[in-house]
């Protein structure tokens, strides 16, 4: 398996400079940047006045076509520095990428008939091996990720070995596309967005605020019943907090900072998270071990500087509510405070249908990287070897990601992918043992000396607004009926049957179930279905003259379809077992 995929990746890599090969053919002033292989296939960055449109990309594939028609032969050759940096004298990004090698280094090309391109490789012999292969978007995108560098224009393709593979893939990217959070989440009046409010900051229309506020109140509750506690914590700080916690010198390019250090007497910032504020909280008096474990949690809305190219609907925001949660606890309380951690975020996203999704990371410090981390070697040598131990014992199937822990700890990343494939992390839990004693928290032990408690930051379902991008995207807008924002939908076939309608309403609401809605419009009771159905709504109940005489109501289900008449009491008893255990 692993060798198809570097095959794969070797053939999509090859693609790409089949795909740049075409854009010098068509648009020879254009200079090239690089083009790497992805998961999902290829993508090359160009530099070019010339704003590529779907019929541009339909020219290149053609071009491309016509090159891998060609059967050209790629061909591997060496340089020495001077002689790579004289070939590639027309093309800045290349002299840039030649002068960032270290001494010593390779230089290598790949040459496929009147293209040559600086590239380590590998690829495919001929360029007659490309012939699956589809051209899908151009976009921006900044030189080397920087938001600083200048914005190039990036195409992005996808290749397989056979044309059925390709056909599939494409079949695949159309369903992703009907499921896009971002389109599905503003045709149903989940979320819009406002140029003068500002990039990545959400407004959450009725029904997606609705959702949140179902998630938030069932997550505080299954807290609540698992020993945790709720604190409520300002909005911002004095920079005197974050520099105790050490976010001031090691995150502050991600914080929104209110004022200016030279200038303001107190210059204040916006939390980009909860954990230094709640730790106030235990500090609020002495500690002994009968204190812990201590758990605190809140429902935090905190705020990140995030880069605009970063940014994507409600998935990566600049103000987002979180179910956040610190744990203070004793080395002999470590691992299981922190197997229960995690198995409240297993029965979380196991009730969402999420957890088939999810991969875990151990995300560790880079030990060639020690300007990013707070600590000593040794303290995170035995933080990552608790870590260890602890994932091990719980056997958790984990990939190891260095450089990826936070600065003051080791943390388990619990990973999902979007419909389009792109990574993020949805849960985090942390293991911390350097911020207690930089905010003095201590407890007194059974022995009567005084030690620092060890620290666990989590989030049980993560952060609230990608949850729900994630929840439409698995389910298509259609969520399960307790999340529902309408569950259901009373549909009278005529205005005469108003009143009927109105007295299930009634007996619904009183039955417990509240999100309702009676279309009382004077519409054909087909439209009304067709709106019904558009809306993902889990139930429509209709009413005619029989259902009247009958004392009965016509069920129609979403998922079910046409299921015939039922008494009220019926489908109340059906609908309360469907909410109360939170069916799928």
């Amino acid at each position: 398996m692993e060798r198809e995929l570097d095959e794969l990746q070797t053939l999509r890599h090859s693609a790409s400079h089949v795909l740049a090969q075409a854009v010098k053919r068509l648009f020879p002033d254009t200079k090239l940047a690089i083009g790497p292989a992805i998961d999902t296939g290829f993508y090359y960055d160009f530099d070019t006045e010339h704003a590529f449109t779907r019929e541009d990309l339909d020219a290149l594939e053609a071009e491309m076509k016509k090159i891998a028609k060609e059967n050209l032969k790629i061909e591997r050759f060496e340089l020495p520095r001077n002689e790579a940096l004289e070939l590639m004298k027309d093309e800045p990004y290349k002299i840039e990428l030649i002068n960032d090698l270290p001494e010593g280094e390779t230089i290598s090309f790949y040459k496929q008939g009147d293209f040559t391109d600086l590239c380590a490789g590998p690829h495919v012999g001929y360029t007659s091996k490309v012939k699956a292969f589809k051209l899908l978007s151009a976009t921006g995108a900044y030189w080397r990720g920087d938001e600083h560098n200048k914005m190039l224009q990036r195409i992005y393709g996808t290749a397989f070995k056979t044309k059925d593979e390709l056909a599939e893939h494409l079949e695949k990217l159309e369903e992703a596309k009907k499921r896009d959070h971002n389109k599905l989440g503003r045709e149903l009046e989940l979320f819009t967005t406002s140029d003068c409010i500002g990039q990545g900051l959400p407004i959450m229309l009725p029904k997606g605020a609705r959702v949140i506020q179902l998630l938030q109140r069932w997550v505080e509750d299954e807290e609540q019943k698992r020993g945790w506690q709720l604190t409520k914590t300002p909005f911002m700080a004095k920079s005197d907090l974050y520099k105790i916690s050490g976010h001031w010198d090691h995150y502050k390019d991600g914080m929104f900072v209110l004022g200016d250090e030279e200038k303001d007497k107190e210059v204040f910032a916006l939390r980009p998270m909860t954990c230094p504020f709640q730790y106030q909280a235990y500090l609020n008096r002495g500690r002994s071990y009968r204190d812990l474990p201590m758990r605190l949690n809140e429902t935090s809305t905190i705020f990140r500087n995030e880069a605009s190219g970063e940014m994507h609907g409600l998935i990566r925001v600049r103000q987002f509510t979180i179910s956040e949660g610190h744990l203070m606890c004793t080395p002999e309380q470590l691992e299981e405070e922190f197997k229960n951690c995690l198995e409240l975020t297993n029965y979380m996203l196991t009730t969402l249908g999420l957890i088939e999704d999810v991969s875990y990371r151990f995300s560790q410090w880079d030990p060639d990287d020690k300007e990013k981390y707070i600590g000593t070697e040794e303290q995170w040598d035995e933080a990552q070897g608790k870590m260890k131990t602890i994932l091990d014992d719980l056997g958790i199937d984990y990939k190891i990601g260095i450089g990826e822990a936070a600065f003051y700890g080791p943390k388990l990343d619990i990973q999902i992918k979007n419909v389009h494939g792109k990574e993020d992390t949805l849960v985090t839990i942390q293991i911390d043992q350097m911020l207690a004693e930089k905010f003095g928290m201590e407890y007194v032990d059974r022995d009567g000396t005084k030690k620092n408690p060890y620290i666990i930051h989590r989030t049980s379902i993560g952060c609230y607004e990608r949850t729900l991008a994630l929840l439409i995207e698995k389910y298509a807008g259609a969520f399960p009926t307790w999340l529902a924002p309408v569950q259901i939908k009373l549909l009278p076939i005529a205005d005469r049957h108003l009143d009927y309608m109105y007295e299930i309403k009634k007996k619904l609401e009183e039955s417990g179930i509240i999100r309702i809605e009676v279309d009382d419009r004077s519409e054909k009771l087909g439209y009304k279905l067709r709106e019904a159905q558009l809306e993902k709504v889990p139930y429509m109940l209709v009413a005619g003259d029989k259902d009247i005489e009958n004392g009965v109501i016509s069920v129609r289900s979403r998922k079910n379809g046409d299921m015939g008449q039922m008494s009220i009491d019926e489908f109340i008893t059906m609908i309360k077992e469907e909410i109360e255990t939170k069916a799928r």
